[in-house]
């Protein structure tokens, strides 16, 4: 019940008077001005991406305050040697994931946080095709022997309780498909905490994008080794 309440209070922003659809990150600059942190080659950990769009890269936070920064300082402070690279795009969706999906496996990751899907359902997409292509990121990612980790979102009331389910089913099932570790929802102890959004009411502060990545913490640790 409080983690309904929660998600209820998240998606009032999204809620616009006109109700019509508009892409979670239309206020984000254009893609490209976004692009992943390059990859350092000569680091010889193995390799955690985070791979998704604005709420991976960051957006609006000062640099180096995006969540997966924090979530390599807390894998640091625990022992856990791994390097973090950020594979996140603002404004990308899952067909966007899946088009960059190649550049991803290029860096032979041992585990990849896939976080998409908000663009796809205030777009509009449908939940059927949004499942299509998680489901061949996923696989794709399994079949290059890397761990995946699945977050997800969730969408305003105003696209109606028949499509919202059906958006927020897609994440259960490719987890269930695939046996990956699930975070329903990766700004859980983020939203309606003083200080941790933004004022466009989507994007995490750098105070929220450091609770992310706790959130993430007890899903990815059982995947890794020291």
């Amino acid at each position: 019940m409080r983690r309904l309440l929660l998600i209820a209070i998240f998606l009032l922003p999204f809620v616009a008077c006109n109700r019509q659809v508009q892409p979670v990150e239309s206020a984000d600059a254009p893609s490209s001005a976004t692009q992943p942190t390059p990859a350092v080659t000569d680091d010889p950990r193995p390799v955690l991406v985070a791979f998704g769009d604005s709420l991976t890269a960051g957006y609006g936070a000062d640099p180096d305050r995006s969540y997966p920064d924090y979530l390599q300082k807390e894998l640091d402070s625990r022992g856990y040697h791994y390097r973090v690279v950020n594979e996140g795009v603002s404004g990308n969706t899952t067909k966007d994931g899946l088009s960059r999906i190649d550049e991803v496996v290029s860096l032979h990751p041992a585990v990849v946080i896939v976080a998409f899907g908000g663009n796809d359902g205030l777009r509009g997409v449908q939940p059927k095709e949004m499942q299509a292509n998680l489901d061949s990121i996923v696989d794709t990612l399994q079949k290059a022997h890397a761990r995946v980790v699945l977050a997800g979102i969730t969408l305003p009331p105003n696209y109606g309780a028949a499509y919202i389910q059906r958006f927020d089913g897609v994440y259960p099932s490719i987890a269930k498909k695939y046996h990956t570790p699930l975070l329903p929802f990766m700004l859980e102890n983020v939203w309606n905490v003083p200080g941790d959004m933004q004022q466009d009411g989507i994007h995490a502060t750098a105070a929220g994008n450091a609770q992310v990545a706790r959130n993430l913490l007890p899903v990815i640790e059982p995947l890794l080794t020291k």
